[in-house]
């Protein structure tokens, strides 16, 4: 099934009004406030009609060769710069969300994963740079002046699209022990340490402002959040109208497959050692369903990536 260039036909002028980003009274995700109120209420996830008609249109689009490539990028129009950090009476709100969904390790853990994660994923980089490369160059015709990225890790995406003094890149990862590597991989890309900042966060609560980020990026990010729908709609309330995520998800299986066998068996073992990645969500799903305007959503599969396949990757606009 081949691609519809026609999605990436967006236009990028969206004047940076006072009303997209004011910080005196910014709104907070119900996420945040049930965590104010000592709430467990299930957020209500009920759809209008039009997003459902969103939801099939995108479903329409989805393409399982992995041969297809994106073709057109975004319009080369210049984004307006806006205030993105969340003013500081927010902040204890967001760290309240991240001890709750990523309770504290022990500084050796965290230590130990980055360095691992650091150290091994020079092959799977090496495979998954051809998707990944196309992807960033959308991004870099695009020009995005802010772009958030989560669950930054040790920054190997920077390398993409991080290489002018021109942006400015927030990096929002729960594990600071990761803030060195990617500062590392920023200056050898060749972005200036002043355009970047690393943030300890999670996806579920992101502390920037409302429609304050150009672009959002996120690879192998949703295996290991605990709201995948929330961090999508965190996603959603950071971008810009007319900007861009840019993802690439290992999801689970097709059914009844070997693979998907493999992956239930092992699923809790991997979250275990894997900092909470899970095997077996249908993570592609989730991105159809989560409400952007338009998702083009390609699949492939990675030999060196073993039981973490296959993968998703592509663009959605909110």
């Amino acid at each position: 099934m081949s691609l519809q260039s026609s999605l990436f036909n967006f236009s990028f002028t969206t004047p940076c009004s006072s009303s997209s980003h004011e910080t005196s009274t910014p709104t907070i995700t119900p996420f945040l406030n049930s965590v104010t109120r000592q709430s467990n209420q299930p957020e209500s996830s009920g759809r209008s009609e039009e997003n459902n008609g969103e939801l099939l249109r995108a479903s329409s689009r989805f393409c399982t060769c992995g041969r297809r490539h994106f073709l057109e990028a975004a319009s080369t129009a210049l984004f307006p710069i806006c205030p993105s950090i969340a003013s500081d009476n927010l902040q204890p709100r967001y760290k309240t969300v991240l001890n709750r969904v990523h309770p504290p390790r022990p500084d050796w853990y965290d230590e130990f994963y980055a360095s691992v994660l650091n150290s091994t994923a020079e092959p799977y980089e090496a495979e998954v740079a051809v998707y990944k490369t196309q992807l960033f160059t959308n991004l870099i015709r695009g020009k995005a002046r802010k772009v958030l990225e989560i669950g930054i890790g040790t920054g190997p995406n920077l390398k993409y699209y991080a290489n002018s003094a021109d942006i400015q890149v927030y990096g929002v990862d729960p594990n600071t022990k990761m803030e060195k590597f990617a500062q590392e991989s920023a200056v050898a890309a060749g972005l200036p340490l002043s355009n970047f900042e690393f943030i300890q966060a999670v996806g579920e609560a992101i502390p920037l402002n409302n429609a304050s980020v150009d672009a959002v990026v996120g690879t192998l990010v949703l295996c290991s959040v605990k709201e995948v729908g929330q961090t999508l709609q965190e996603v959603k309330r950071v971008l810009k109208p007319g900007g861009l995520y840019l993802f690439v998800e290992h999801v689970a299986a097709k059914d009844g497959t070997i693979l998907r066998l493999l992956q239930s068996a092992l699923d809790p073992l991997q979250q275990t050692v894997a900092d909470g990645c899970h095997l077996s969500r249908d993570t592609g799903k989730e991105i159809l369903q989560a409400g952007f305007s338009s998702v083009d959503l390609s699949m492939a599969f990675l030999s060196n990536a073993f039981i973490i396949n296959p993968h998703v990757y592509g663009i959605a606009s909110k």
